[in-house]
């Protein structure tokens, strides 16, 4: 008996020590002021606004920051304490100009000098800056490329050359697959071994998501491939995006009109929205009268529109603007952030 209560006692030990290591954060500025700060889920800021340009917290619970007099990226904990790296200059990847790349599945790249190599959250250079390109890790395994030979790394910082000529760069890793394209400008999918799983045959192609890819045909019609390279859902689409797992749709263009399906291929027409985004976490953001709310799969509205922006769910919260002033909302609409800021960014887990 004692034993079992022992047992007991030490499960619900566990939970509360998985409940509480687990920390919700966004990044927020505050109204009229310049600098941007981390909240928590409560609207309690865990690092005060200090920063000019600061990015978003990995799972693995390190964030970018831009230092203002160095010009150097630094990462901070959820304390505010800063990285000890053994490299004292580097650059991180900026995506689209407005977003830096920071830690996933534990690495980062960093370009050292006029090369590109790997850091881990022990801020040790894990993989040797040797290469002229680098992608981000996904699911423990990058692609990189030097002198026009592309690799496949994974966290130990082991190479596996992608040999096939067909191969001219490969893209990021998603669902154990990732895009290339080949030199006559053609794409498919490669694996983390570096071989060809699905030759390349079309006009390019998207990542895989919840199992299947969109995929556009030399005469561009889109459907949707599974892993082995076969069409799940016929080409006959113009444009497509990546399928929601928990709504179970993609967005869709047919003709000039953005429709979605789902994965038997059943288009699902919205006819109560002025425009719309795409699902994510299960809803998705619609406008009607001007105001913005969000939709689940059948169509129905279970936030009605009546914010004037919004961002996507993510870890079960969005960003949500109401008399000009940014807050976050949870799934059922309600405020967990009154609208107090300038802006607000997505909600990141930091486990």
């Amino acid at each position: 008996m004692q034993l079992k209560s022992l047992s007991i006692a030490l499960i619900f030990v566990f939970i509360a020590y998985q409940g509480y290591s687990q920390t919700y954060v966004t990044q927020a500025k505050p109204y009229k002021e310049d600098n941007w700060g981390y909240l928590n889920n409560k609207g309690e800021f865990v690092i005060a606004p200090q920063y000019r340009k600061c990015f978003e917290f990995s799972e693995d619970g390190y964030a970018p920051v831009l230092e203002g007099k160095s010009k150097q990226y630094q990462f901070i904990n959820l304390k505010g304490e800063k990285l000890n790296t053994e490299i004292s200059e580097f650059r991180l990847k900026e995506m689209f100009g407005m977003n830096v790349q920071g830690f996933n599945s534990g690495m980062v790249p960093v370009r050292i000098g006029e090369k590109w190599g790997y850091m881990n959250t022990a801020g040790k250079e894990a993989v040797k800056a040797s290469y002229d390109k680098a992608n981000e890790f996904h699911d423990g395994f990058a692609s990189a490329q030097k002198g026009g030979v592309n690799y496949i790394i994974d966290k130990t910082g082991k190479e596996t050359e992608v040999s096939d000529p067909k191969v001219l760069t490969v893209k990021n890793f998603s669902e154990g697959l990732a895009p290339f394209e080949s030199k006559d400008k053609k794409e498919g999918f490669v694996d983390v071994n570096g071989k060809v799983v699905i030759e390349p045959q079309f006009q390019s192609v998207g990542y895989f998501s919840d199992g299947l890819a969109w995929a556009k045909t030399v005469d561009e019609k889109v459907g949707f491939l599974n892993k082995q390279g076969e069409w799940v859902i016929e080409p006959q689409f113009t444009a497509a995006k990546n399928f929601d797992a928990k709504s179970g749709l993609a967005r869709v263009k047919v003709a000039d009109s953005w429709q979605f399906v789902d994965k038997t291929g059943k288009v699902m027409t919205l006819n109560d929205a002025e425009s719309f985004d795409d699902f994510k976490e299960g809803l998705c953001s619609g406008k009607k009268g001007g105001k913005i709310g969000f939709y689940d799969n059948t169509g129905k509205w279970v936030i009605e529109p009546q914010f004037e922006g919004v961002r996507d769910f993510k870890n079960g919260f969005a960003a949500a603007k109401s008399g000009g002033k940014w807050g976050m909302i949870d799934r059922s609409g309600k405020w967990v952030i009154e609208p107090n800021y300038s802006g607000i960014k997505d909600m990141e887990l930091v486990k």
